[in-house]
Protein backbone atom coordinates (compact mmCIF):
# COMPACT_ATOMS: atom_id res chain seq x y z
CA UNK A 1 0.00 0.00 0.00
CA UNK A 2 1.27 3.43 -0.93
CA UNK A 3 0.73 6.17 1.67
CA UNK A 4 0.55 9.75 0.38
CA UNK A 5 0.65 12.59 2.93
CA UNK A 6 -1.66 15.56 2.41
CA UNK A 7 -1.28 19.18 3.46
CA UNK A 8 -3.11 18.38 6.72
CA UNK A 9 -1.06 16.56 9.39
CA UNK A 10 -2.41 13.05 9.89
CA UNK A 11 -4.79 13.04 6.89
CA UNK A 12 -3.44 10.43 4.47
CA UNK A 13 -4.32 9.14 1.01
CA UNK A 14 -3.97 5.36 0.91
CA UNK A 15 -3.40 3.70 -2.45
CA UNK A 16 -3.81 -0.08 -2.20
CA UNK A 17 -2.18 -2.48 -4.61
CA UNK A 18 -4.78 -3.46 -7.18
CA UNK A 19 -4.31 -6.73 -9.07
CA UNK A 20 -6.17 -6.70 -12.39
CA UNK A 21 -6.75 -9.33 -15.03
CA UNK A 22 -9.42 -10.23 -17.60
CA UNK A 23 -11.82 -11.26 -14.81
CA UNK A 24 -11.69 -7.94 -12.97
CA UNK A 25 -9.55 -6.96 -9.98
CA UNK A 26 -8.59 -7.83 -6.42
CA UNK A 27 -7.41 -5.46 -3.70
CA UNK A 28 -6.94 -5.60 0.04
CA UNK A 29 -8.70 -2.60 1.58
CA UNK A 30 -7.76 -3.37 5.18
CA UNK A 31 -5.18 -5.57 6.86
CA UNK A 32 -4.63 -5.10 10.58
CA UNK A 33 -0.94 -6.08 10.50
CA UNK A 34 -0.16 -3.81 7.53
CA UNK A 35 -2.07 -0.88 9.06
CA UNK A 36 -0.14 -1.33 12.34
CA UNK A 37 3.16 -1.34 10.40
CA UNK A 38 2.14 1.97 8.80
CA UNK A 39 1.17 3.47 12.17
CA UNK A 40 -2.52 3.57 11.25
CA UNK A 41 -5.37 2.54 13.56
CA UNK A 42 -6.30 -1.10 13.68
CA UNK A 43 -9.28 -0.97 16.02
CA UNK A 44 -12.34 -0.05 14.01
CA UNK A 45 -15.72 -0.43 15.72
CA UNK A 46 -18.23 0.34 12.98
CA UNK A 47 -18.58 0.01 9.21
CA UNK A 48 -20.99 2.31 7.33
CA UNK A 49 -22.27 2.35 3.76
CA UNK A 50 -24.15 5.20 2.11
CA UNK A 51 -25.52 5.54 -1.41
CA UNK A 52 -26.14 8.98 -2.87
CA UNK A 53 -27.04 10.48 -6.24
CA UNK A 54 -25.14 13.11 -8.21
CA UNK A 55 -24.98 16.48 -6.50
CA UNK A 56 -25.58 15.22 -2.95
CA UNK A 57 -23.29 16.94 -0.49
CA UNK A 58 -22.99 15.34 2.95
CA UNK A 59 -21.21 17.20 5.71
CA UNK A 60 -19.23 18.66 7.20
CA UNK A 61 -19.77 16.26 10.12
CA UNK A 62 -17.89 15.49 13.33
CA UNK A 63 -18.53 14.38 16.90
CA UNK A 64 -17.39 16.81 19.60
CA UNK A 65 -17.21 13.91 22.10
CA UNK A 66 -16.34 10.36 21.06
CA UNK A 67 -14.51 11.80 18.01
CA UNK A 68 -14.26 9.33 15.17
CA UNK A 69 -11.32 8.56 12.96
CA UNK A 70 -12.60 7.49 9.54
CA UNK A 71 -11.17 5.30 6.80
CA UNK A 72 -13.26 6.19 3.74
CA UNK A 73 -13.51 4.80 0.20
CA UNK A 74 -15.84 4.61 -2.78
CA UNK A 75 -16.87 1.29 -4.34
CA UNK A 76 -19.21 2.70 -6.97
CA UNK A 77 -18.98 6.06 -8.70
CA UNK A 78 -16.90 9.04 -7.59
CA UNK A 79 -16.92 11.67 -4.84
CA UNK A 80 -14.93 14.73 -3.87
CA UNK A 81 -13.99 13.99 -0.27
CA UNK A 82 -13.03 16.75 2.20
CA UNK A 83 -11.46 16.90 5.66
CA UNK A 84 -11.29 20.10 7.73
CA UNK A 85 -8.95 20.47 10.72
CA UNK A 86 -11.02 21.45 13.81
CA UNK A 87 -8.18 21.21 16.36
CA UNK A 88 -7.80 24.77 17.65
CA UNK A 89 -4.22 24.06 18.83
CA UNK A 90 -3.19 22.84 15.37
CA UNK A 91 -1.23 25.10 13.01
CA UNK A 92 -3.61 23.91 10.27
CA UNK A 93 -6.81 24.78 12.21
CA UNK A 94 -9.60 25.67 9.77
CA UNK A 95 -7.70 24.43 6.71
CA UNK A 96 -9.13 21.79 4.42
CA UNK A 97 -7.94 19.05 2.07
CA UNK A 98 -9.97 17.60 -0.80
CA UNK A 99 -9.34 14.48 -2.88
CA UNK A 100 -11.32 12.55 -5.46
CA UNK A 101 -12.14 9.00 -4.43
CA UNK A 102 -13.60 6.67 -7.03
CA UNK A 103 -14.26 3.10 -7.99
CA UNK A 104 -11.57 3.54 -10.66
CA UNK A 105 -8.72 5.02 -8.59
CA UNK A 106 -9.41 2.78 -5.53
CA UNK A 107 -7.96 5.44 -3.24
CA UNK A 108 -8.90 5.60 0.40
CA UNK A 109 -8.59 8.53 2.78
CA UNK A 110 -7.64 8.27 6.46
CA UNK A 111 -9.18 11.12 8.47
CA UNK A 112 -8.06 11.10 12.12
CA UNK A 113 -10.21 12.25 15.05
CA UNK A 114 -10.31 16.04 15.30
CA UNK A 115 -11.44 16.70 11.74
CA UNK A 116 -14.81 17.43 10.14
CA UNK A 117 -15.63 15.32 7.10
CA UNK A 118 -17.87 15.70 4.06
CA UNK A 119 -18.20 14.67 0.44
CA UNK A 120 -19.86 15.69 -2.82
CA UNK A 121 -21.08 13.03 -5.27
CA UNK A 122 -19.59 13.59 -8.74
CA UNK A 123 -21.05 10.56 -10.54
CA UNK A 124 -24.67 9.58 -11.27
CA UNK A 125 -24.60 7.53 -8.07
CA UNK A 126 -21.93 6.68 -5.51
CA UNK A 127 -21.54 4.00 -2.86
CA UNK A 128 -19.43 5.36 -0.02
CA UNK A 129 -17.99 3.02 2.63
CA UNK A 130 -16.23 3.97 5.81
CA UNK A 131 -14.84 2.44 8.96
CA UNK A 132 -14.89 4.42 12.20
CA UNK A 133 -12.75 4.24 15.33
CA UNK A 134 -15.63 5.08 17.68
CA UNK A 135 -19.37 4.51 17.76
CA UNK A 136 -21.85 6.93 16.25
CA UNK A 137 -23.13 9.21 19.02
CA UNK A 138 -25.91 11.43 17.64
CA UNK A 139 -26.01 13.54 20.81
CA UNK A 140 -22.40 14.60 20.12
CA UNK A 141 -22.71 15.06 16.36
CA UNK A 142 -22.06 18.55 15.03
CA UNK A 143 -22.07 20.05 11.54
CA UNK A 144 -20.05 22.88 10.00
CA UNK A 145 -21.55 24.67 6.99
CA UNK A 146 -20.29 23.21 3.73
CA UNK A 147 -19.99 26.73 2.26
CA UNK A 148 -18.35 28.52 5.22
CA UNK A 149 -16.42 31.41 3.61
CA UNK A 150 -13.74 31.31 6.32
CA UNK A 151 -12.88 27.74 5.31
CA UNK A 152 -13.36 28.35 1.59
CA UNK A 153 -13.67 24.81 0.25
CA UNK A 154 -13.46 24.76 -3.55
CA UNK A 155 -16.22 22.18 -4.10
CA UNK A 156 -16.42 21.11 -7.78
CA UNK A 157 -20.12 21.99 -7.91
CA UNK A 158 -22.38 22.19 -10.93
CA UNK A 159 -25.40 24.09 -9.63
CA UNK A 160 -26.66 23.91 -6.07
CA UNK A 161 -25.88 20.84 -3.97
CA UNK A 162 -28.56 18.52 -2.59
CA UNK A 163 -28.44 18.86 1.22
CA UNK A 164 -30.20 17.21 4.12
CA UNK A 165 -32.15 19.41 6.54
CA UNK A 166 -29.44 18.76 9.13
CA UNK A 167 -26.67 19.91 6.78
CA UNK A 168 -28.60 23.07 5.88
CA UNK A 169 -28.49 23.94 9.60
CA UNK A 170 -24.69 23.65 9.88
CA UNK A 171 -22.83 26.32 11.86
CA UNK A 172 -20.05 28.58 10.73
CA UNK A 173 -16.63 27.59 12.02
CA UNK A 174 -16.37 30.83 14.03
CA UNK A 175 -19.42 29.83 16.11
CA UNK A 176 -18.97 26.05 16.21
CA UNK A 177 -17.72 23.82 19.01
CA UNK A 178 -14.23 22.64 18.10
CA UNK A 179 -11.50 20.53 19.67
CA UNK A 180 -8.81 22.02 21.94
Amino acid sequence: MNVVPTTLPGVLILEPKVFRDARGFFMESYNRRRFAELGLPTDFVQDNHSRSVRGVLRGLHYQIQQPQGKLVRVTRGAVYDVAVDLRRSSPSFGRWEGVELSEDNHRMLWIPPGFAHGFLVLSEMADFLYKTTDDYAPEHERCIRWDDPDIGIAWPLVGEPILSAKDRQGRLLCEAEVYP
